[in-house]
């Protein structure tokens, strides 16, 4: 298919709707993004200045919760709504502390899918990737099965992906579906964009967002992402920007505004 500006991309992938994978890629500086993605991505930049700045924390807040994860002895890590391969991916962080580990990424976006193929073809430890939606929680389960031992603990990332599920499909229940199949001593990591970190700008970023996107995106409180977590161990600081969960000497500064709450917790 072709493009708004003759881009051409492969085969049987629609680039004149945005992806919300694509308009991250954009935001992160990759190039695998279309003009509707980065149409999308600007009408978002002009509602909020913290957007670049929130999606550099909220990738740096991933590798940090995996570090952490696993130097609590996990070594199975499930990401879902992973997005396009970039610098730092889970299996990186994961497999340096334990070269060992396991990771599962999913996904529903083709280009996406053609990246981790390509990314993965190359890496020798355990790792594979699931073409689903995050709603579908029995086939990634299944799928996962493969790969992961749903007996011992997993580290499961729902990064910058629930504002993407509406109040209407339950997100609390996807959580609980998914969380209900892994073995006590897992962990959650979650980040969201915040409409409660100014108030204003993010609620005029979600309505760019939804626009652009075509469907309902859904930005939360402190207190809505906390909920998620009900039934879990929720680790010290709890819910936070992103940037100042467990911060070290790389990536935003503690100081920064991000729009991103984020937060780890575990299963007991």
């Amino acid at each position: 298919m072709i493009g708004d500006e003759g881009e051409i991309a492969p085969k049987g992938i629609d680039v004149t709707t945005p992806h919300i994978a694509r308009i991250y890629d954009y935001w992160l500086g990759g190039k695998d993004n279309y003009a509707a993605d980065r149409a999308a991505a600007e009408q978002v930049m002009a509602a909020t200045p913290t957007i670049k700045p929130g999606v550099t924390a909220n990738r740096a807040f991933l590798s940090r919760a995996v570090r952490f994860m696993a130097g609590e002895g996990v070594v199975q890590f499930l990401d879902i709504g992973t997005g396009i391969p970039t610098a730092d991916n889970t299996h990186l962080v994961a497999q340096a502390v334990n070269p060992a580990s396991r990771v599962v990424y999913v996904d529903n976006d083709p280009i996406v899918l053609n990246h981790a193929r390509a990314l993965l073809s190359g890496v020798t430890a355990p790792t594979a990737f699931i073409d689903s939606d995050l709603r579908e929680t029995s086939r990634i389960l299944e799928e996962a099965a493969g790969l992961l031992d749903f007996d011992r603990p997993v580290g499961l990332l729902l990064i910058a992906i629930l504002h993407c599920i509406p109040d209407d499909d339950d997100p609390c229940g996807i959580i609980g579906a998914l969380l209900d199949a892994l073995a006590p001593g897992s962990f959650l990591a979650i980040t969201h964009p915040g409409i409660d970190q100014l108030p204003e700008q993010m609620a005029a970023a979600e309505k760019a967002l939804t626009k652009a996107m075509g469907f309902r995106v859904t930005f939360r409180t402190r207190e809505g992402v906390a909920r998620f977590f009900d039934g879990l161990d929720l680790l010290a600081p709890g819910v936070v920007p992103v940037q100042d969960w467990c911060p070290d000497d790389s990536g935003t500064g503690p100081s920064a505004t991000t729009g991103m709450w984020g937060a780890v917790a575990r299963k007991l």
